[in-house]
């Protein structure tokens, strides 16, 4: 009996040395911002993210997570990094864009037909964009995934028409929103993030455009009346770290921490997508009404304001060099597969 006791206490010390050592603070500690809230899958899979790079770097490397846009929306945190108060962040396209405007490429409107493409491009250019994102500064830990964005309005958006007159919100500073709003003869209200329930409370927006999952955890649907099935682009995200932090790193922590990043970061994605799909399933229990996707003739007025739009913003946000490899690589992937409709 005596023996076992001091088994249990041996096994206990050993265990309690283990997790002091893991939850002590690491030699680099990553502080990382997300607008994000906690609980999550977004957040979810960055706790996971931590606890593995802790194991793999025996706990000298580790994240310290600041959730829910406690550290501001997405130009507040990139002014902290620059000041290296915050470490690494999750961005959208619209943050990400800020640091390299070629980026938004990846987020052109009614360009993109199905997963499959998005994620074709991605292999195909993620080794540019990070190498892009270093000589600003960063380094390109992961990238992640908002979803296909739609239109969720108060009142029905089934044509072109029906566009005209609606108070449509769109992120502050945002280029790309704002050539796409510009092209549909939309002129919409620009908020921050953290500005868009009281907007719509008050009325002073009547409608919006994001990912299910978003609508669903930010509240925004019960604000809202319609969701509208026509997606309008894929909206991306990233993972970022300040190069400064990364520099600090052994080659061997760089290595753990960089494959850890793209595997459950890409990991992450694959959980987006599903949990948007789900979304649409508990927002049509909601009591949101659902419009079905436009016929093909006004499709095509669409796919059209998407050619202005990419065709407006080469040489401004990105360079049609840029434009036409992409566009390239998409073509050659669908004569391999099977014809679709040009984006």
């Amino acid at each position: 009996m005596h023996l076992n006791r001091v088994l249990i206490f041996t096994i206990a010390v050993v265990l309690t040395g283990a997790f002091t050592a893991f939850a002590d603070k690491p030699e680099h500690e990553i502080k990382f911002a997300s607008i994000a809230p906690e609980g999550t899958a977004w957040m979810a899979q960055m706790h996971q993210l931590d606890k593995d790079v802790r194991t793999a770097t025996n706990g000298k490397v580790g994240f310290k997570l600041y959730p829910g846009g406690v550290q501001g929306d997405e130009p507040d945190v990139l002014r902290k990094m620059r000041f290296n108060q915050i470490h690494a962040a999750g961005f959208t396209g619209n943050g990400l864009g800020e640091i390299l405007p070629e980026v938004r490429i990846l987020e052109l409107p009614f360009f993109f037909n199905s997963k499959e493409e998005v994620d074709i491009v991605l292999d195909t250019y993620t080794e540019r964009f990070d190498q892009a994102f270093r000589e600003k500064g960063y380094v390109l830990l992961g990238w992640t995934e908002v979803g296909y964005v739609y239109f969720f309005s108060n009142t029905p958006i089934r044509n072109m028409d029906d566009l005209k007159g609606i108070k449509v919100w769109t992120w502050q500073g945002d280029p790309l929103a704002a050539a796409l709003f510009d092209a549909m003869n939309i002129t919409p209200v620009p908020l921050s993030v953290t500005e868009v329930m009281t907007a719509l409370q008050t009325g002073m927006i009547d409608a919006v455009y994001t990912a299910p999952m978003a609508a669903v955890s930010m509240q925004w649907f019960t604000r809202t009346k319609y969701m509208n099935t026509m997606p309008l682009t894929n909206s991306m995200g990233a993972v970022l770290l300040s190069k400064r932090i990364w520099d600090k790193l052994s080659e061997e922590e760089q290595n753990s921490l960089l494959s850890i990043s793209r595997k459950q970061l890409r990991e992450l994605t694959n959980i987006t997508r599903a949990d948007n799909e789900k979304s649409i399933k508990q927002l049509e229990e909601a009591g949101l009404t659902m419009i079905p996707p436009p016929d093909d003739s006004v499709m095509q007025q669409y796919r059209q304001i998407g050619l202005d739009v990419r065709n407006n913003l080469a040489g401004k946000l990105y360079s049609q060099d840029l434009l036409t490899q992409i566009k390239q690589t998409l073509d050659t992937y669908r004569s391999d597969v099977a014809p679709q409709p040009a984006g």
